[in-house]
Order: C-alpha cells, then sequence, then structure tokens
C-alpha cells in the first residue's frame, strides 16, 4: 500500500511539473507571438520608407540628369 501511495506521489509530482511546463511555454509562445507581430509592422514600415526614400533619389537623379542638358 505504502509503495503504491509513493508512486501515485511521484506521478502526482510528474503530472505537477508537467503541467508548469506547459504553462510556462505556452506563456513564452504568446510573447513569441506578439514580437512576431511587432517585427512585422516594422518590417512593413521599413519597406514604406525605403520604397519613399528610392522614389525621392530617382526623382534628384531625373532632376540632376535634366540639369545636365541645360
Amino acid at each position: 500500500m505504502a509503495s503504491e501511495n509513493n508512486q501515485l506521489q511521484i506521478l502526482e509530482e510528474k503530472l505537477d511539473s508537467l503541467i508548469q511546463m506547459c504553462n510556462s511555454i505556452t506563456e513564452e509562445n504568446e510573447l513569441l507571438k506578439i514580437k512576431q507581430a511587432e517585427l512585422i509592422r516594422e518590417k512593413s514600415k521599413l519597406i514604406e520608407k525605403t520604397i519613399l526614400a528610392k522614389t525621392k533619389v530617382e526623382s534628384m537623379i531625373t532632376r540632376l540628369k535634366s540639369m545636365e542638358h541645360m
């Protein structure tokens, strides 16, 4: 009987440990999802800025070329 109680206690401890690990992983996963969303937004903003800068540089090049022909 004592052996069965001991085995049950060990099983309960392992189960508690598994539950704690699962909760920890779930929390970490949520934080990673939030970080991923932030990085996606940041990437989008950087792409917009890059396109805007490219457009401005192309415009400047066009103006400079037109000044050469004057």
